[in-house]
């Protein structure tokens, strides 16, 4: 069986000889480097580096690694951050009436394409309940019209803590969630259905066609307290031409939007996103 391995994310100020400070921590530890990429971002001044190496014979101290590791980060003046392979996340899933992107997921968590447990879908709908049983999801069903925002939002950070949710995925969520909970809770990915920052808000296919547009696309990013402005994970896109009406871009956006979603939080789950100045480094 394979040993999982070690990522290291470390973001700090840009100088001469940060790779080989970083590599040869590794080695003097007795790792073995499997991946490595490194940019810098001269414009800020940083330098952002992803290594993941494996321990082949010796036994994996977590507390011991952080405690070595970070005062090498306090030298280089960084900020850093420690995950391990095997690691396996509790993940919510918000949704509406649009199941496109919710079956999608569901199915690549099925076939372990993508790491991570779904025991938790929220949703305004009732509509459904039905994939999450099959799924094997527990579903909550919340009245948003029902009750206060304050109430529902208070209700949903219960589950979330209850159900110990590390992500919360936007799977076609048709609400938009308030500043306080995101302050309360900010670990959250949306699939928005266009091709960002073009057509944001309600309704981006058919502004998209009344504009004659020869390209239509998919965004996931980052949610912000800034509708449609977080930062950028992942965007898909599709050829559109005269002969589609809306009808045909809500069909060709739909299959965007199912890619552009799974490929970001297969990049979030394997720890390759870096965040910073409102922006995002991707190491795929």
């Amino acid at each position: 069986m394979e040993r999982p391995s070690i990522i290291f994310r470390t973001v700090c100020p840009d100088r001469s000889g940060l790779v080989s400070q970083l590599t040869s921590w590794i080695s003097n530890y007795g790792g073995n480097i499997k991946h490595s990429d490194h940019h810098t971002d001269q414009e800020a001044g940083l330098f952002l580096s992803r290594i993941e190496w494996n321990l082949n014979d010796l036994p994996i101290n977590k507390v011991e690694i952080y405690e070595q590791f970070e005062k090498n980060a306090i030298d280089i003046n960084g900020q850093f951050n420690i995950n391990y392979s095997d690691e396996i996340p509790n993940v919510g899933i918000f949704v509406s009436k649009q199941n496109h992107c919710l079956i999608d997921l569901l199915w690549r968590v099925r076939n372990g394409e993508l790491k991570m447990n779904v025991p938790l879908i929220i949703s305004n709908h009732p509509d459904l309940e039905e994939i999450a049983k099959d799924f094997n999801a527990q579903f909550v069903y919340i009245d948003n019209l029902k009750y206060s925002k304050s109430t529902v939002e208070n209700q949903i950070l219960n589950l979330l803590n209850d159900f110990d949710i590390e992500l919360v995925v936007l799977a076609k969520y048709m609400q938009i969630l308030s500043d306080s909970f995101l302050k309360s809770y900010s670990s959250i990915i949306n699939i928005h259905h266009s091709f960002l920052p073009a057509f944001k808000g309600a309704q981006p296919y058919h502004r998209a066609w009344k504009r004659g547009v020869k390209l239509i696309g998919a965004t996931a990013h980052y949610v912000t307290q800034d509708l449609d402005e977080g930062p950028i994970i992942e965007q898909c896109t599709v050829n559109v031409s005269h002969r589609d009406e809306v009808a045909d871009l809500i069909r060709k956006g739909r299959d965007t939007e199912r890619i552009a979603l799974a490929r970001a939080v297969r990049l979030h789950l394997n720890h390759q996103i870096f965040v910073y100045d409102s922006k995002t480094a991707v190491f795929d």
